[in-house]
């Protein structure tokens, strides 16, 4: 038996006792009840629906939760940053591949190497000094990196990847 042949005879008994059986690797997420504040498509193991990953605020908040005080561009002060390190929601989705193109309202996309989300601990922030970020004031989401952590970090290229207003990442 294939790998084909084994799957759709695990789907067809599951259709039998009336539930849906994924492949073991990926798993259905829940959908999202307000409104969709980000989606993941591309490679991704796990979605909510048409193969791609959607999020409201409150599923983002469920992820764990990361948040460091930074100094950027942006900002005449340190600046803290509150929401969910970027590896945990690549983990949450099943994302596989090397990039990830991440787009904002405003149509700026930017790619990103998926390993920063691990190596440089790009945090997804929903809240600046507290506060949840509006879009007129680069919100929803922000890809933010901890830029006093690093001196590597204090250059254009983190600084172009630090994306605002971010709605969706394509992984490839």
């Amino acid at each position: 038996m294939n790998v084909h042949q084994g799957l759709n005879r695990r789907m067809l008994l599951g259709a039998a006792v009336g539930m849906l059986i994924l492949p073991r690797h990926a798993r259905a997420l829940e959908p999202p009840t307000g409104d969709v504040i980000l989606t993941v498509g591309g490679a991704v193991q796990n979605t909510n629906g048409d193969g791609a990953a959607r999020f409201d605020l409150a599923m983002l908040e469920a992820l764990p939760k990361a948040s460091f005080k930074t100094s950027s561009p942006w900002f005449q002060q340190e600046t803290l940053f509150e929401g969910a390190w970027l590896a945990s929601l690549l983990e949450a989705v099943g994302a596989e591949g090397t990039s990830m193109s991440a787009k904002a309202i405003n149509d700026y996309a930017v790619d990103i190497p998926l390993e920063d989300a691990r190596l440089n601990k790009a945090l997804l922030a929903y809240k600046v000094d507290g506060e949840y970020m509006p879009v007129r004031n680069k919100g929803p989401l922000w890809i933010i990196y901890d830029f006093d952590s690093s001196v590597t970090l204090r250059s254009e290229i983190y600084y172009t990847r630090s994306i605002w207003q971010l709605n969706s990442l394509t992984i490839s």
